[in-house]
This record gives C-alpha cells, structure tokens and sequence, in this order.
C-alpha cells in the first residue's frame, strides 16, 4: 500500500502549500477514508461528498495536525465525527417529521424474508449495521471493518478501551440478533 511510506515528508509540503503534496496524501489514503464512511453511513449516495468533506477539513486544519496520531488515524477520526453528524441530524429530521405524524418512537427499519431474496449476505450486515445506535456503529467499523487495535479504536473516538470492548460486545450481540433470524431462514 502507498500509505506504508512516511507522510511527513508530503504533510511538511502540504502545509507550505505543495498542491501536488496534498494530493498524494489524498490518493494515499481516500480508499481508507472511503470504507470508513462507508462503513458508517451503509450504502447512502452521501459517502463521496462525505469523503471529500473529511479531505477539506484535513485541509483546513492542516496546521493544527501536530502528527501525535498518524494521518490515517487523523483522517479516520475526521471521517467518524462527520459521519457521526450525518447521522444525527438524520435522526433529528425523522425525529421531526415522525412527531408531525403523532409517532411515539423512532421506527427501526426491518429486514424482511424478501429482502434476504435481493441482497447478499454483504447488504445484509451493511443493512444490519445501519441500524446500530451510532456510538456501537463507530466500533464495529474502526475494529472489524477497518482492522484498528482496540487501543486505536480508543484513540480516534476518544474513550477508554474498556468502553471499546463494551461497544463491541454489544454490537456484535445486536447484529447477531438481527441476522441470525434471517440465516436461519435461509436454511
């Protein structure tokens, strides 16, 4: 992979302003931010703006980024917080318009035996972690998508590793609950 190599010396050019220096950082690692997005949001034609978003925002704070993480790890936490945002305020909306409807709860979206029919096995957990809470969402993304150490996956979400461990167990119990069923079906 391109992005074994140092970044410091591109992130150096970077910040005196080397247009083609930034650009290599972004080819280096757009596939990495790519699968994080995508990962959190599912299959949603927002990922690409989402991805650039997190380039122009690694833009702009480039001289803030002091290199104590790797740009990877910098960009993956980028990448998480907006998609975090994304999918807050896409709950605010249904929120708002589920109580314009006189609802009493957020409706979680359900996987259907004709569903199963359409997709593959690959939509089906994109499907079942699309309707994890956000927070344990993050987790299974950092750690069983994009292959971060529970120690990372601490660090670019900013909580303890336990919390991590804590996350994780019950994100992989939730989806265990939701596919299941549908497997079974499948037999």
């Amino acid at each position: 992979m391109a992005h074994t190599r140092s970044d410091q010396p591109f992130l150096d050019r970077a910040r005196n302003g080397d247009q083609n220096a930034f650009r290599e950082l972004v080819e280096r690692h757009k596939l990495s931010v790519a699968r994080t997005v995508s990962g959190m949001l599912g299959n949603d034609p927002d990922v690409d703006d989402v991805v650039q978003e997190v380039f122009i925002r690694f833009y702009q704070t480039l001289d803030r980024f002091r290199g104590d993480a790797t740009c990877k790890t910098y960009l993956t936490r980028i990448a998480i917080n907006r998609s975090l945002d994304i999918l807050r305020r896409r709950k605010r909306r249904s929120i708002m318009f589920l109580s314009r409807d006189h609802a009493s709860s957020y409706p979680e979206p359900q996987v259907e035996d004709t569903q199963f029919d359409r997709f593959d096995r690959i939509q089906l957990i994109q499907s079942a972690i699309s309707r994890l809470k956000p927070h344990h969402r993050a987790v299974i993304v950092l750690r069983l998508i994009d292959g971060y150490s529970t120690s990372e996956a601490a660090k670019i979400l900013n909580i303890a590793e336990g919390t991590v461990l804590s996350r994780l167990s019950r994100a992989t119990a939730h989806l265990r609950d939701i596919i299941s069923p549908v497997l079974e079906q499948e037999m």
